[in-house]
């Protein structure tokens, strides 16, 4: 009998302290930060200079290769060419599908011209899986490849874009707090 009310006094005694963790809880200000309100500054300011957000791809350097397509692991990115045979090797779809990608960034260091690079942008939450496919090529409207020139020489337009892409990184690009 004695032990069957110690036994009791202790379960007593372990409700009382859980609860007075529960309790204390109870008094203490919220440390939730509700998102994005009441923040300071845009969250795109606080991420690391070098972040995996969405891809993005600049079509208009976009050179055919398909480089980003062979070497990415799970076949995210399908890309089409035209079947007609006036426009060789136009694109004609251009999709990344962000459900399935894993920001490995291979896909961006393989680019020759760099023109699939990852974004800042990381907010992509949905309901349908199907929303999440990027579609850089319109219906309807075939991209024809960037041809740069050879031996070397330097286009003055990739130059500039490149620059610009440039640029576009550096505006994200805060120092480190």
């Amino acid at each position: 009998m004695l032990s069957y009310l110690q036994n009791i006094f202790e379960i007593v005694v372990t409700i009382f302290e859980g609860l007075s963790i529960t309790f204390s809880h109870l008094v203490r200000r919220p440390a939730t930060i509700q998102y994005p309100d009441r923040i300071d500054r845009p969250v795109q300011e606080t991420l690391p200079k070098r972040y995996r957000g969405h891809l993005e791809v600049d079509m208009a350097i976009c050179t055919n290769c398909k480089a980003c397509e062979r070497e990415c692991p799970i076949t995210c990115i399908a890309i089409t060419d035209s079947e007609e045979p006036d426009k060789k090797r136009w694109m004609t779809q251009f999709d990344i599908d962000l459900a399935k990608c894993m920001y490995c960034g291979i896909c961006s260091e393989v680019c020759p011209t760099g023109s699939i690079r990852h974004s800042q942008e990381f907010e992509g939450s949905c309901y349908n899986p199907a929303a999440m496919v990027r579609r850089f090529v319109l219906d309807g409207a075939p991209v024809p490849p960037f041809k740069p020139k050879k031996g070397g020489e330097t286009d003055t337009d990739l130059a500039e874009k490149v620059e610009i892409g440039k640029e576009f990184m550096d505006l994200f690009a805060q120092p480190e707090r």
